[in-house]
């Protein structure tokens, strides 16, 4: 009864928190309610026996992946209004492919897609051990695709961020190295009794009359 509670619990809150990943308006919350929605799915996790699985969802993907997601999307300059004005033409197309979704899930789950699967005999194995062993041997290209495909997704992220835009003053390493003493460093004397001229906030020089 109490597992039943809490699986309804954390399935409830992450449903939730992955429509208002969808629908909400600002970035930065959606990176957030993706937070929420991996805690819960650690929570459902670890019901099922596998704290491995329910450790690295909270390690990796809320301490590393999520932060990146919510870094990335501080640091670029995204007009997120243009983006969502072609929402309501896109509509009934994004409609009618999670329609499809959904049938298939629904299809999978209540038909006879799982009836011939025999899950084997682990014993007194480990999910930790378990988890390797299909991992790196039935499911190793699909792993090495998914590689893959973190790695491109990295390249554009840094490739987005590295880009140039106009009105930004970005720090050039190689022109400060080929620079001379005399081109950075200029001696000014300033004469004896004289009080010394100071900028003023509208950048002409003034007489600081302090002592």
């Amino acid at each position: 009864m109490v597992e039943a509670l809490f699986f309804y619990l954390f399935a409830g809150i992450m449903l939730a928190a992955g429509a208002m990943v969808v629908v909400s308006r600002n970035p930065v919350y959606s990176v957030l309610f993706l937070i929420l929605a991996f805690f819960n799915g650690a929570g459902l996790f670890v019901l099922v026996g596998a704290e491995f699985i329910a450790m690295l969802l909270v390690v990796v993907y809320v301490g590393a992946v999520a932060v990146l997601f919510l870094f990335v999307v501080m640091m670029l300059d995204i007009n997120f209004a243009e983006m969502r004005s072609g929402f309501q033409k896109y509509l009934p197309l994004g409609l009618a492919v999670g329609g499809i979704l959904v049938f298939e899930l629904v299809a999978a789950i209540h038909g006879d897609a799982f009836n011939k699967v025999v899950l084997p005999d682990m014993g007194d194995v480990s999910n930790t051990r378990a988890l390797g062993n299909v991992l790196y041997t039935k499911y190793m290209y699909l792993f090495q695709v998914a590689g893959l495909i973190l790695l491109v997704a990295m390249i554009g992220a840094i490739s987005l961020t590295m880009r140039k835009r106009p009105g930004v003053r970005r720090q050039v390493i190689a022109e400060q190295n080929l620079r001379s003493r005399a081109e950075s460093v200029e001696v000014v004397k300033v004469p004896v009794g004289d009080p010394p001229e100071t900028i003023l906030s509208d950048g002409h020089p003034g007489v600081n009359e302090g002592k």
